[in-house]
């Protein structure tokens, strides 16, 4: 009843997927990231049957792109974008790591986030209309699972900006070494099938979303003293990102 508590609850909060209501209580959240990279894969999941449904429909790659694009928000209900924007407005804001702080946890959209939010569509966009074979479909969909496995990662493994929020209550309630284990398990599983399907280019995205995570910790040490919620989405959708520009450049 724990685990099915725990997968609710991770369902819950990183999803729009309906799930039981119930109260949340310390002991049902201890496993509650070990789940957290289904989320991915039903992200994945529901990302190539789109891309297999449009092209037997015959959509354009514009139409097709748009979509693609959307179905992460749309399943997360964009809990990690409203993270990724509040992260772009603190480090455009070049003040100190107090104030960035207190920016990350200001409710109102500011110009830079805007920008931001823009840019990373349009990105976005562009690179998934590159996208038309299987392989780096498969790639992309693998990525969704591994950004998010990353990132569960760096709850147990980097140190908190805060001892408060979102992510302090599910970091302190964490059973570290069975998440760790699980997670790290994943993150294995995941590069091997990128290589398995894609040979050495599917290394090339792999590599790409452990460069972000690396930039995450270095970034996220040196501008806020550690991570938060509002990081680890900026994060995640970072990761995503360029696992995606990456099967773009590839497979052209």
């Amino acid at each position: 009843m724990g685990l099915l508590k725990g997968l609710a609850i991770t369902f819950s909060m990183y999803s729009k997927i309906p799930v039981p209501i119930f109260e949340w209580k310390e002991e049902d959240m201890k496993y509650s990231m070990v789940f957290f990279p289904l989320i991915g894969i039903v992200i994945g999941g529901v990302f190539i049957a789109w891309y297999y449904a449009a092209a037997s429909l015959g959509f354009g790659r514009s139409f097709t792109a748009a979509i693609a694009a959307m179905l992460p928000l749309m399943i997360t209900g964009g809990i990690h974008m409203d993270g990724f924007l509040d992260t772009v407005d603190a480090l455009s804001s070049y003040q100190s790591r107090e104030v960035k702080l207190k920016i990350l946890k200001d409710p109102h959209c500011g110009a830079f986030a805007v920008i931001g939010g823009l840019m990373y569509i349009l990105i976005l966009f562009g690179a998934l209309t590159e996208i038309k074979e299987l392989i780096p479909c498969l790639l992309i969909a693998f990525g969704f699972v591994l950004s998010r496995a990353l990132s569960g990662l760096s709850l147990i493994w980097f140190p908190n900006a805060k001892k408060e929020g979102t992510l302090h209550t599910f970091s302190s309630a964490a059973q570290k070494k069975v998440t760790a284990v699980v997670l790290s398990g994943t993150v294995i599983v995941m590069i091997a099938l990128m290589f398995i399907i894609g040979g050495v280019k599917g290394m090339v995205p792999a590599a790409a979303a452990i460069l972000v995570f690396v930039y995450y910790r270095r970034m996220s040490d040196k501008k806020f003293g550690g991570i938060t919620g509002d990081l680890a989405g900026f994060f995640l959708q970072l990761c995503e990102l360029f696992v995606v520009i990456s099967c773009a450049v590839l497979y052209r």
